[in-house]
């Protein structure tokens, strides 16, 4: 019976991370009405696990759902990105002063090599862009706060929606690269406070870059 249980939940998390990337490379693009019916028969599903999905996506604020229109990719508005961006620096500076503080010495080593990998990628957009969240993403992972990574994870989701535009503007790939080196130095000095105030700076300065 269990098994059983589970196929449906799996068909429609299945479903919301296929619809999620295709919000995230504009194939989607914010505004544009989602054809339930079209998406349904593309993917050879009913339109109920699509229908679990879409408020799948409404509660990551991927998805705004309109009473009798259906469901829309969420446009996002100068207001929502300050918002997330302010939250994200708030929380993202203190795990990283946080790693500063109680990191090891391989964990520090680890996210050197991480921003390494960064640097070697800054012509290969994709990747630059994959490997940026890694390295934030694991600053969380080793400050070890489930309830801050599970929020920062939520207000990401948001943030891509716009991502592309803040990180392809002139300069701000080199810009962006440049103040991580400045928060990687933070880290490896083991100064908490210069960290968080780096991390602080790197989320208004993407912030600008962003509207």
């Amino acid at each position: 019976m269990s098994a059983l249980s589970l196929a449906p939940r799996a068909l429609y998390e299945e479903v919301a991370e296929l619809l999620r990337q295709r919000i995230f490379s504009r194939e989607l693009e914010p505004g544009s009405w989602i054809d339930e019916l079209k998406i349904a028969e593309e993917y050879g599903i009913s339109r109920t696990p699509l229908r679990e999905a879409l408020k799948v996506l409404a509660a990551e604020g991927l998805v705004t759902m309109k009473v009798r229109r259906g469901a829309y990719v969420t446009e996002v508005s100068d207001k929502d990105l300050a918002d997330v961006y302010h939250l994200l620096a708030l929380l993202e500076s203190d795990a990283a002063g946080v790693v500063a503080e109680r990191g090891t010495d391989g964990q520090l080593a680890e996210l050197k090599a991480l921003h390494q990998e960064l640097k070697a990628a800054v012509k290969k957009r994709e990747t630059f862009f994959a490997l940026n969240e890694q390295f934030h993403m694991r600053i969380l992972e080793i400050a070890d706060n489930r309830w801050r990574q599970q929020m920062v994870a939520d207000l990401r989701k948001v943030m891509k929606l716009n991502r592309h535009n803040s990180l392809l503007k002139t300069g701000r790939i080199g810009d962006s690269l440049a103040e991580h080196q400045a928060v990687m130095d933070a880290l490896l000095a083991r100064d908490p406070a210069l960290t968080r105030a780096r991390m602080h700076a790197h989320f208004l300065n993407g912030l600008e870059a962003a509207t």
